[in-house]
């Protein structure tokens, strides 16, 4: 079965074909294109590519088409992209505005274009399904909660793809085999010995999730993806007080201050407009720059608060992983985060974590948590789902 995998930015498309053989994902092709302004002339480009290269012979080849949406509230889990997927997309577009505009308006353009190819959604909530109320839910008046105010929880491909392999490479194939059969097959009992993660997804989007044998039990994000740590330009963690205040002092709009908070916030903000790349951040503090300095030392404080929170959660940990482009990438921020955290028996090996590439261990051999660098692969999870749920389990 080929499956393909667009994924859908404000301004970007990228794809990958893949040709399933059960749940083993084979990339065929891969590719993307950024500033787009013509989606649907960046499918047709798309489309071309794959019949050029020998991939398809047409649009017809694909089987499938996968989507990673993000909010749609109740609907959550891996399923058709049906009249429910499209209404969740549009009655959460204010919550995720960024995301969910770009899939809502790719899934309908693949429905004009290729009405013979089935689509498939697997919202990036999914992964938090199965968390605690107590760790879910919010204390709002119960009008809130009936709203669907709560923790929902994103990044869940990715968190779901270094949790099942980070039970791999420790040696815990029961906890890997849960994760890998979560969607399909639902968590289940659990008879084997605990073991407690938390990893660390950071990028332009950062969110740290625990789990407990395989199950995420907690995550920083909550409602949007504007909560938790600091993110690129969206602010992260904020008393809700702070928007009617600045509302009153500054004078400025609901709209206003909505923008300032998604736009204007986060690294960029703490850096007072210096940029929102951690790699230009973290140039500019090697050069002195103060506000760059105070923006990588805010974002490594609150990822160790939340590491902190989910280790007394938890009651110790036995994996931390990093992923995504800047946890993979950013030998000095692993190190800002794992340095004072020695009492919680995380011991960063200083040579390990400057070197080598790809999946490794980064701790010392008498850490008490094993430290793992994991390159995420959200499209293949996103992949396996769609094969799962149009082959039947």
């Amino acid at each position: 079965m080929k499956i393909l995998v667009a994924n859908f930015g404000s301004t970007s498309f990228k794809y990958r074909l893949f040709d399933m053989d059960g749940v083993s994902a084979h990339q065929l092709a891969r590719g993307g294109m950024e500033r787009v302004e013509d989606y649907a002339g960046a499918v047709e480009a798309m489309a071309e590519r794959l019949v050029s290269e020998g991939c398809i012979a047409s649009m017809d080849g694909v089987d499938a088409v996968g989507f990673k949406t993000v909010q749609g509230g109740e609907v959550s889990g891996c399923r058709e992209a049906d009249d429910a997927v499209m209404g969740a997309l549009e009655r959460y577009m204010d919550l995720a505005p960024a995301h969910n505009r770009p899939y809502a308006d790719g899934i309908r353009l693949f429905a004009d274009r290729y009405p013979g190819v089935r689509r498939a959604v697997l919202f990036e909530t999914a992964f938090y399904q199965w968390v605690p109320e107590p760790a879910a839910c919010y204390a709002v008046p119960a009008a809130w909660r009936d709203a669907g105010i709560r923790r929902y929880g994103f990044h869940g491909a990715s968190h779901k793809y270094v949790t099942e392999r980070v039970g791999s490479l420790s040696g815990r194939e029961d906890v890997a085999r849960r994760v890998r059969g979560l969607y399909s097959a639902g968590p289940g009992d659990f008879e084997g010995e605990p073991f407690r993660a938390v990893s660390c997804h950071l990028g332009g989007s950062s969110s740290i999730t625990a789990t407990r044998d395989g199950l995420a039990i907690g995550t920083s994000m909550g409602l949007s993806p504007q909560s938790g740590v600091p993110q690129s330009n969206r602010v992260g963690d904020l008393d809700s007080a702070a928007i009617p205040y600045a509302m009153r002092t500054l004078g400025i709009t609901l709209e206003e201050a909505e923008r300032q908070l998604t736009r204007e916030s986060g690294l960029l903000g703490l850096s007072d407009g210096l940029s929102l790349d951690v790699r230009d951040l973290r140039r500019a503090a090697n050069d002195g720059h103060d506000r760059a300095a105070l923006a990588l030392d805010a974002l490594a404080h609150d990822i160790r608060f939340y590491i902190g929170g989910f280790h007394a959660e938890l009651g110790g940990l036995d994996a931390l992983v990093f992923t995504a482009g800047i946890g993979e990438n950013d030998t000095e921020l692993r190190a800002d985060v794992c340095g004072p955290l020695g009492h919680l028996g995380i011991n960063l090996d200083r040579a390990r974590n400057r070197a080598g590439e790809g999946e490794r261990c980064i701790s010392t051999g008498d850490s008490a948590v094993a430290v793992w660098v994991i390159p995420t692969d959200e499209e293949q999870v996103v992949a396996r789902e769609v094969y799962r749920l149009f082959a039947g389990g």
